[in-house]
């Protein structure tokens, strides 16, 4: 049985849609009972959780061979971090009362360094914490996912400005869409391989840079986008206008800091790549379809 939490998201969906299609069992895990129905009329068993409560976590996983977990990032919350690492102990006590032979860890690049890198420092601990519990552990660390900049979208389309806290503009950083995070990850659960433990890295087949996001969405959409630097000293201001809590302004302020010096990219001795074959135009393309 395969145990796909946060099965709803972007990448849980593509994770049990590759996985249906090669003919595995598949228990879908949500939030809530409606958030389940579509995976049931898939085929899927469902369970619903939340992350923070262990005991939930626990009866999701019982019977398990192969798990993937997440640790959502949560939005609209004033302390984060604090938030994050109740959900990272809640799953870990879980894992180690019902330890599944495989399990596959959704993480960032960066997720080695263990202090600068604001939120991505959540996930290294994540890594710490639930990488020597299973018989066997995937850390699948992916780039800035495409569907990010969705945020951002309406005010540039409303304005023809694509506000960016990338510096450089012309700097290039890598990204992947989601579906091809979830579609690797289905096919890492469904390998044979020994070893105790792997770390992933994934990403599209191209990098860009802030200009040609702009340039993209402005295909996209067929008007004209501009993209712009937003000054470093006007990023807590922008974040806080934007709703954010002052600590989750605090960890996305370090993070793009970590970004811009280069700190969030492969690791260094890295060999484990894999490629996503989804374009930004393409993932662009359907936001703007979908209005």
């Amino acid at each position: 049985m395969f145990v796909i939490f946060g099965a709803s998201g972007n990448v849980g969906r593509a994770t049990v849609a590759t996985l249906l299609e090669a003919g595995a069992s598949v228990r879908a895990v949500v939030r809530d009972r409606a958030r389940g129905e579509s995976f049931a009329a898939m085929g899927c068993e469902v369970a619903v959780c939340e992350l923070t409560d262990s005991d939930a976590v626990r009866h999701a996983l019982a019977g398990a061979s192969a798990v993937q977990l997440l640790c959502p990032v949560p939005s609209g919350d004033a302390q984060p971090a604090q938030t994050m690492r109740r959900t990272i102990a809640a799953v870990e006590k879980a894992l180690r009362d019902e330890p599944p032979d495989v399990l596959l860890a959704l993480s960032d690049y960066g997720a080695e360094r263990p202090s600068g890198t604001g939120i991505t420092v959540l996930f290294h601990e994540l890594e710490q914490q639930w990488g020597g519990i299973a018989g066997r552990s995937i850390m699948l660390r992916s780039a800035e996912h495409m569907h990010n900049w969705a945020r951002v979208l309406p005010r540039a389309l409303e304005t023809g400005m694509l506000p960016s806290f990338h510096h450089p503009l012309t700097k290039r950083f890598p990204t992947v869409a989601a579906r091809d995070v979830g579609r690797i990850a289905a096919e890492l659960l469904l390998e044979e391989w020994d070893g105790p433990s792997r770390v992933v890295s994934v990403e599209s087949e191209h990098r860009v840079d802030a200009l040609e996001v702009a340039h993209t969405l402005s295909e996209a959409s067929g008007r004209r986008i501009d993209a712009v630097a937003v000054p470093r000293e006007a990023w807590e201001s922008t974040l806080v206008r934007a709703g954010l809590s002052a600590a989750h302004v605090a960890l996305i302020v370090e993070l793009y800091d970590a970004h811009n010096a280069g700190l969030i990219e492969i690791e260094t001795g890295a060999t484990e790549r894999r490629f996503g074959s989804t374009s930004l135009a393409q993932v662009f393309g359907e936001i703007v379809q979908r209005g």
